[in-house]
């Protein structure tokens, strides 16, 4: 046998190969590859919106935050605000029971003063009486008596 023929025969089994290859083969082998690279692309795709969507919740976030600590120190403010209102409220209506009650304890000490020295009056009359009596050594009539005490008590 001689070599070219060989060589021949090998290059048209190698064509033959080539060509069952591209037909048959090839196409299967090359519809999963192109499947897979799809569904790669896909799933960079999908990671890639994720990502944008993970940072727009995110910023969406931050501001939802942002809001709630500015309501929250509003609120603070307000409830801080009504506290000393409600302080200065209590103060004034404090004050004007203080003042209140301070009148009345003056007029009541006025009241018992004024009782006081009515009973001190009577009791210096009753004495200066019974001295002035003592004295005459004779009783005056009660009538008389009460007469007496009553223009003793004006004069003191």
């Amino acid at each position: 046998m001689n070599i070219n023929l060989t060589l021949i025969v090998q290059m048209l089994v190698f064509i033959v190969l080539i060509w069952f290859t591209m037909k048959f083969v090839w196409p299967m082998i090359l519809g999963p590859m192109d499947e897979r690279s799809q569904k790669i692309a896909a799933g960079l795709a999908a990671a890639e919106k994720g990502k944008a969507d993970l940072a727009s919740a995110n910023e969406r976030a931050e501001a939802v935050l942002r809001e709630a600590r500015e309501r929250a120190g509003q609120i603070i403010d307000q409830a801080q605000h009504r506290a000393n209102d409600m302080v200065e409220e209590a103060k004034g209506t404090a004050s004007a029971e203080g003042a209140r009650l301070l009148a009345s304890a003056k007029e009541q000490i006025g009241l018992e003063a004024a009782h006081a020295r009515e009973a001190l009056r009577r009791d210096v009359a009753q004495i200066a009486v019974s001295a002035a009596s003592k004295i005459l050594e004779r009783e005056i009539d009660p009538k008389a008596h009460s007469d007496l005490i009553d223009k003793l008590a004006a004069q003191i």
